[in-house]
Formats: C-alpha cells, structure tokens, sequence
C-alpha cells in the first residue's frame, strides 16, 4: 500500500483521504493552520447538483448553464462527466455524515444562484462549507490510516530527480510552525489539495491561507498552469471599514434580493412611498437596479457580470459601495435560511429584511490553475507530459469545468468529483513505493530572518500593486507596471530566500510573488475579453 501526502484540509484533500484511507493506503495530511481554516468552511452558498441521474432536462440545463457562464472556454466534456458524476459524490457525502437542509417532506431544500436557471443548490442554510468541513474533518481525524498535521506550512515539492518534473515527486519539505524545524516528508504520491489565492488582493473573500502556495510549489516543480487570468471577484461582500470583507452568499439574490446603488435605491425608494400614499401596489426594486444595463438578468447574472457592473458603477460615482436590497422580501424567511449572514450582520446594527446592506466585489476564486487531466495529474511546463506521483485537486487545479467564469457552486461539485477520481485511479492501479533516501533541507550555514517589517511591508505592496493594477478591470499599461513592481519585488524576496531559514511570512510572500506574476503575465498575452478577464483597452481598439 502507499503512503500519501495530502497538502491541504479542504472538501478536496480531505474527501480524497478518507476514501484512500478506507482503501488501507496510509495518508498524512499536511496543513498551514488548523484543520478547519480552508476556503471550504468559509463557503456559504453550497453544491450545485441534480440527484437524478436519469433527469435528462435538468442534467442538460445545468450543462447548458454551465457552458454560458465559463463564456466559451469551458471544456464540455469535462462539465458533462463532473454534473453526471455528482448524484454518486452527494451519497458519498450524506454516507461520511454531511446534513443538508430538507423541507418538512424530506427533500432537499434546492436554491437558486446567479446564473443558475433553475433551482439545483444543496445547502445547509448559508454555512455549507462548514457543515462539509465538519462531517470530513471528524471522519478525518478518527480514522486510523490518517494522520493529521497541523500548522505545517509545506516549503516546497521534493523531486525524484531533481530537475526533472517527469521522474516525478518524491516528497515535500515542510517547516512545523512550532518547532520552527524544516521537516522532509516522503511520499509515494503526494496531492495539492492548497485552494486559492485570494490573499493576492487587499479585499478578499478568502481565509489567510489563501496565498497560492500550491500552485507556486509546482510551477517551481515543473507543472504548467493555465488561465490564471481569470480571477473572480464575488459580486457582494459586505462593506465595512471596521470589519474584514465577508461574503453574502448569491443565495440572497436568489431569494429575490437586488442591487442597487445610491440613485437606484433612492428612487426605489421614492416609487413605494408615492404608491403607498396612493393605495396602489408597491413596485418591486428589480427595475431600478443598474445591473440592467449589463444584463436582463440584472442582479442575478452571472459573477463576471454583476461584479463587473458594480465595479464600474462604483468608479463613476465615486462610492465605497453599493446596496443589497432585501427589505421587500418575507424577514423570518431570510433570518431563518441565513443566520450567518445575519449574525455577522449584528455587528454592525444590520439586519436582513429591513437594512440595504452595504456590499461591494472582492477578490473570492482562482479559475486557472495548475492544466490537469481528467483524474488530476498535472501536467510538466516543458514536454506536456504527466508528472508521475502527483496530483492536484480542487481550487488549485484547472480541469476545464469553469472556462472564464465560474458559475456559482459548481466548485465544490468540481473538488469532489476530481478528489474521488484521483482517489479511485490510486485504488485501481495501487502504485509501488518509492524506496530513496531524500536530501535534507538546505539549512546548514543560513541564519534566521531577524528583521521581519520588510517582509510585512513587501506584503502589503504586493497586495495594494494586485488590487490597483490587477482588478476586475484591466489595461495594458497597469499590467506592465504591476509586472514591473513585481520583478523587483520577486528580486528582493530571491535575496531573502537564499540567506535565511524560512519563515511563514516569507514563504507565503515568495509564493504569492510567484503567482502574481503568473496572473499577470497570463492577462497581458490575452488579445481578447472573456468572462473574468476584462482589458478596457481591447474594447477601445
């Protein structure tokens, strides 16, 4: 049997390691702070999925919605297989001990995201992630073939050969954040379960361990990424100067909210007080959204769109934000599926049904990634080829499903599916172990990284650089000074990395440098707007 290295304790790397795990391989999962702090237990919203395998109509219609998000670049054979797979993951699931929310009859309660025509969103009311993070975190750490590692930060991948992608991985090199000691964990098959990105940007969605460390580690290995262009901004994250950004799920438009900005809710506001002096019927607030203008959808287009649309609204008026407007729609209702939102909301004297609640986009979810086949290998940057002994899953890889928008709540399907097909290729083929010794860390004669502002200040100019010059809305110029920063900054932190220990601050930053640079240097080859990626000069031309 093999033993596996799992970085990272999403829905991707811990689904994929109780399913090895049952199997008898041996799996450590390594991850950077606790079990829980993943990307997935911030996920509100949910799974999109149709339980019915032999529900031709609705299987195609998400297919179909599916293709129109990703704007083209989707690869459909790879939506197809995922939406038919998901039917089997949600047992899979529901089996380790997931809870949906069910109607009084016993089905499932189905909601309704932008960009979604129909009713399809399992949920469990808006804290899905954490109730999937719960169910596989428990399962996790009471099954005897897994060991858990946290606050084990992994440094960098371990080559067979080195310099060589396509001998494959043998290992990582981890530093353990208490013992501040560099630790070489052998592998016969090492996964990258890492999430996302979001760190990159000063306004973000995502937990503080969204700083690209997998895909930095493999690009370093070899691997080839793609489409790291297409960034995605969630449309609503609520906007408070005395709070950090946090997300309100597309579920809350799906209920019937709507965006407005200052103009738009002002003569909405107008129109019902007229109406009622009158004894005539309120009018709803979806006409007076400025999202019309984008989309006859309005407020619940897809991501790409809507954020954009704020965006652009924001800069002409000059505000901070705009308003989610939810005071026409039934408060026990919205109070009884949203008590997260809600409960955050209390800090601010906020409530759901009565309140416009400030919102503006931030950054939430890397659509490219590391450019993986059909069950999750990577592949080499330089002949194409599989890199053996490896995989990647979840956020940090690109399967094809999501094109150039992802459409909401397909990511978690995508995660799962990918986590049991990578898992179930191991299972069938039950590789050989790899019998090597590994070199240790390259530690000897290095002294510690003593002064640490430069690392935090460096930090901070990264994300104000991305945020500034690598947003919703690109030009080619913003993109070369961004590029420019970058380069110099990478320089900076290359002279750090050579000299000193590493420590978490310049770990992460050598990594978010690196993939900064990707983004970059992958929207300033594009000649062409698609769904993220918009250049307001190739318009202009």
């Amino acid at each position: 049997m093999a033993h596996i290295v799992i970085i990272g304790s999403g829905i991707a790397g811990l689904f994929a390691a109780l399913r090895l795990a049952d199997a008898n391989h041996t799996v450590t999962v390594v991850t950077k702070q606790r079990p829980t702090d993943s990307s997935t237990n911030w996920a509100q919203g949910g799974i999109a999925a149709i339980l019915d395998k032999t529900d031709g109509v609705g299987l195609e219609a998400h297919v179909n919605d599916t293709l129109r998000s990703g704007d083209g670049l989707c690869d459909e054979n790879v939506v197809r297989t995922i939406i038919t797979e998901a039917a089997e993951r949600i047992q899979d699931l529901l089996h380790i001990g997931v809870r949906f929310e069910t109607n009084e009859d016993g089905a499932f309660n189905l909601v309704r995201e932008g960009g979604h025509s129909k009713r399809r969103i399992l949920h469990a009311k808006d804290a899905t992630g954490k109730e999937i993070e719960r169910a596989l975190s428990e399962g996790a750490a009471q099954h005897p073939n897994i060991t858990i590692k946290p606050n084990t930060l992994a440094i960098d991948l371990i080559q067979r050969e080195h310099g060589n992608p396509n001998q494959g991985i043998a290992g990582v090199w981890c530093l353990d954040q208490v013992s501040q000691e560099v630790l070489t964990l052998s592998a016969d098959i090492v996964f990258l379960a890492t999430g996302g990105v979001g760190q990159l940007w000063s306004t973000t969605t995502n937990p503080s361990v969204a700083t690209g460390d997998g895909l930095a580690m493999a690009y370093r290995a070899g691997a080839a990424v793609k489409d790291m262009a297409f960034i995605q901004f969630h449309p609503t994250a609520l906007a408070r100067q005395d709070d950090r950004p946090f997300l309100i799920t597309e579920a809350v438009r799906g209920e019937g909210g709507v965006i407005l900005d200052k103009a738009g809710l002002r003569a909405w506001q107008i129109a019902t007080q007229k109406a009622r002096d009158e004894g005539s019927e309120e009018p709803l607030p979806d006409g007076f959204s400025f999202t019309l203008a984008h989309s006859p959808l309005g407020s619940m287009a897809t991501r790409d769109i809507v954020a954009r649309s704020i965006d652009q609204t924001m800069k002409q008026t000059g505000s901070t934000h705009v308003f989610l407007v939810t005071s026409h729609l039934d408060q026990a209702h919205l109070l009884a599926h949203f008590p997260t939102i809600q409960k955050r909301l209390d800090r601010h004297g906020l409530q759901l049904g009565r309140d416009p609640l400030p919102v503006a986009p931030a950054a939430h979810y890397v659509v490219g990634g590391l450019a993986v086949d059909d069950i999750g290998r990577p592949h080499s940057r330089g002949s194409g080829e599989i890199i053996p002994s490896l995989y990647a899953i979840g956020e940090v890889a690109c399967t094809g499903m999501h094109g150039a928008n992802r459409l909401a709540s397909n990511s978690l399907l995508e995660a799962v599916v990918y986590a049991a097909r990578a898992a179930d290729h191991i299972i069938k083929t039950n590789p050989n172990s790899f019998e090597h010794s590994l070199p240790d860390w390259r530690a000897d004669g290095l002294t510690n990284l003593v002064e640490h502002a430069p690392a935090i200040n460096d930090r901070a100019s990264l994300r104000t650089t991305m945020s500034q010059e690598v947003g919703i809305v690109k030009r080619f110029n913003r993109l070369h000074r961004a590029r420019r920063r970058l380069d110099l900054l990478h320089e900076e932190v290359d002279m750090i990395w050579k000299t000193a220990l590493p420590s978490r601050e310049i770990v992460e930053l050598r990594n978010m440098t690196l993939v900064g640079r990707l983004v970059i240097e992958d929207s300033l080859q594009r000649k062409e707007n698609r769904g993220l990626h918009f250049n307001a000069d190739l318009v202009e031309e």
